[in-house]
């Protein structure tokens, strides 16, 4: 997610932004935009200009071409393809480049694709809603809906920053949930999967009737359920086992970036007690369920001792209608992102 602007003798006379995959990127759009007005300019740029010919041709080149006088940058890209030559291919033609601005705000807008880098798997957030008194459903398992409207559109703008969303099949058999995109904003249809040890999702399954691809994985081995499923166009992958780490790295050799873990309870505590997410958001809606035996948003066996809890930072409030949305990262994935771009 990149943006640039060029500004010269104090005026802007370009600005651009990197609309979609294989499309034009931020600085390409804001050089179109100024002409020959871009000579002798200032670009500012939200991330090291790219130095190679991937789906497009290399920014830095064309920086240069234009005439421009001075790159500011909040950071480098970690990219090996790039990784500071893109910086050092400005700086061998006499451009004057200058970096380390708002690096917290760039790495919080680019966190997904930072975090696919450093860790070699997708990007993962934890999203759920919950009551004011911490619990995610009734003790008969009632959930719809405790999150307010607003609440509600929220979590399906989540929905449209990620590649893929997940959930395991307690939720999908439960709630029956489509997991689709619908607000129009990212384009074509998201990945669905679905954590299944024992393949207990059925053909009826709504997600499928909806278009894009939807993946399972389980545990069991190839029968007439895994192919009833395959038939209605599901992809089931059967492994020695389904954990987080495990589904990660057969959705990273898919190539998915980022995943939205949309629950239950059991599913997010395997990737907390893992240590496979990077990002948590929360609507706490301002409800008391009560009730003793009332799921909260993590089961598992927890944290113990409470010196082990994952500890969050950069915690952020919102406010969407009655509901209260908290968003914040785990601690050792900020460290490693800022370290990941510092020069």
């Amino acid at each position: 997610m990149v943006g640039a602007v060029l500004v010269r003798h104090g005026e802007v006379v370009g600005e651009g932004y990197h609309r979609r995959v294989g499309g034009p990127h931020a600085e390409i759009e804001a050089l179109r935009q100024a002409g020959e007005r871009a000579r002798d300019s200032t670009l500012y740029v939200t991330l090291e200009p790219c130095s190679h010919h991937g789906r497009t041709p290399p920014c830095s080149e064309a920086v240069i071409a234009a005439g421009i006088r001075r790159v500011v940058a909040c950071h480098r890209d970690p990219n090996p393809l790039v990784g500071g030559g893109g910086f050092a291919r400005l700086r061998q033609a006499g451009v004057q480049v200058d970096d380390g601005f708002l690096v917290p705000q760039a790495v919080r807008l680019n966190w997904r694709f930072l975090a696919a880098l450093r860790y070699g798997r997708p990007a993962v957030s934890l999203k759920w809603a919950m009551s004011l008194d911490g619990r995610i459903a009734t003790v008969n398992g009632e959930s719809q809906w405790i999150s307010s409207p607003q609440g509600r559109r929220w979590g399906l703008n989540q929905r449209e920053e990620h590649d893929g969303i997940l959930v395991g099949s307690g939720t999908a058999l439960a709630d029956d949930p489509r997991l689709d995109r619908r607000l129009g904003k990212a384009e074509g249809p998201n990945l669905r999967v679905v954590m299944d040890r024992r393949l207990r999702i059925g053909v009826s399954a709504r997600m499928l009737d909806i278009p894009g691809e939807v993946v399972v994985y389980t545990e069991e081995e190839p029968g007439l359920a895994s192919r009833r499923l395959s038939d209605r166009g599901a992809s089931v992958v059967h492994l020695p086992a389904v954990t987080p780490q495990t589904v990660l790295a057969d959705l990273q050799a898919r190539g998915t970036q980022s995943l939205l873990v949309e629950g239950g309870a059991e599913v997010a505590a395997a990737f907390v007690t893992a240590g496979t997410f990077e990002r948590v958001g929360v609507d706490c809606a301002p409800l008391l369920i009560g009730g003793q035996s009332a799921l909260g948003p993590l089961a598992g066996v927890g944290s113990s001792p409470l010196s082990a809890a994952p500890r969050l930072r950069d915690l952020r409030v919102q406010r969407r209608g009655d509901d209260v949305i908290l968003i914040g990262f785990r601690e050792q994935c900020l460290q490693d992102l800022y370290a990941s771009v510092a020069g």
